[in-house]
């Protein structure tokens, strides 16, 4: 009688709403109205705040929500520890990527890891916006920097570096600028934000900049910087072999941000997935 409700109130809890959760259930939402307010009543104690238009979790509901999860995650464990010893990877696999990120550093991978393993499907979808992994019914999203969502799993898979560079004949033309107070009379050549992130005595800052581009695509921009119309800050997989021949110098290195980490994230019911798991572990050996 002790695990009667646990399901239906995690489901609850990550769905955030009683429809969604019996949808994903298989059962009536009545079923699972009934099953957490049996449990309410059995804790002694509100798990959940009901409204006409969202639920949420209970002081008390959030600590009883993370221990249900590593009760359910390690029977999913136990379970698929005996049911996968003999089977391979099969399936399909739905993931989300940012689009530079995505076509250049991991798609090929996933083609690579298709190869190796041909009973995998994969759906991928390319964006830059912040896509809900499940409405969307994502198995694993690739995210670039610092991460907000506390109800994902996450494996960090790799690091990038923003580089602030310009070409030689540009630099000779209109100076190197030492400080970031230089920039205000450099043509900043800017993507989807009017602002440069760096770190100054320690603090991390957020410059606005100005110039004549501003444009959201990563491959325009460092082609207006090799044509010598002003200077770039992009992630290394941009500029990376720009940087090796030369074609552009980096500048204001002292003032760099902090690498950033990419993750792949998952929510907390497909964490032990084996597919999902054979794949984070393929692309965090091989991305650099």
């Amino acid at each position: 009688m002790r695990w009667e409700g646990i399901s239906e109130f995690v489901c609850v809890a990550e769905y955030g709403s009683f429809t969604r959760a019996a949808k994903a259930l298989g059962i009536s939402t009545a079923q699972v109205s009934r099953q957490i307010s049996a449990l309410e009543k059995r804790l002694k104690i509100k798990l959940l705040y009901r409204t006409t238009r969202k639920v949420s979790l209970t002081e008390e509901g959030r600590v009883f929500y993370q221990h249900c999860r590593s009760v359910l995650d390690g029977l999913n464990a136990a379970e698929q520890a005996v049911s996968n010893l003999q089977s391979k990877p099969q399936g399909r696999i739905k993931l989300t990527a940012p689009v530079t990120y995505g076509e250049q550093q991991l798609l090929p991978l996933i083609n690579d890891f298709m190869v190796q393993y041909r009973d995998i499907e994969v759906t991928a979808f390319l964006s830059n916006q912040k896509i809900d992994l499940i409405e969307g019914g994502y198995d694993l999203a690739i995210r670039i920097g610092k991460l907000c969502d506390s109800t994902m799993m996450a494996k960090k898979l790799s690091l990038r570096t923003n580089f602030v560079c310009a070409t030689p004949a540009y630099l000779n033309q209109y100076g190197v600028p030492r400080t970031l107070d230089d920039l205000s009379q450099h043509n900043c050549l800017l993507g989807t934000r009017d602002y440069w992130h760096f770190v100054e005595d320690g603090t991390e800052k957020n410059l606005r900049v100005s110039g004549t581009i501003q444009c959201n695509s990563g491959y325009s921009l460092v082609d207006a910087a090799l044509k010598g119309l002003g200077i770039v800050q992009l992630p290394d997989y941009y500029v990376q072999k720009h940087l090796a021949s030369g074609a552009l110098v980096s500048v204001l290195d002292d003032y760099r941000e902090p690498k950033e980490s990419i993750w792949a994230i998952y929510p907390h019911n497909r964490q032990l997935s084996p597919k999902i798991r054979l794949l984070v572990d393929y692309l965090a050996e091989r991305l650099v």
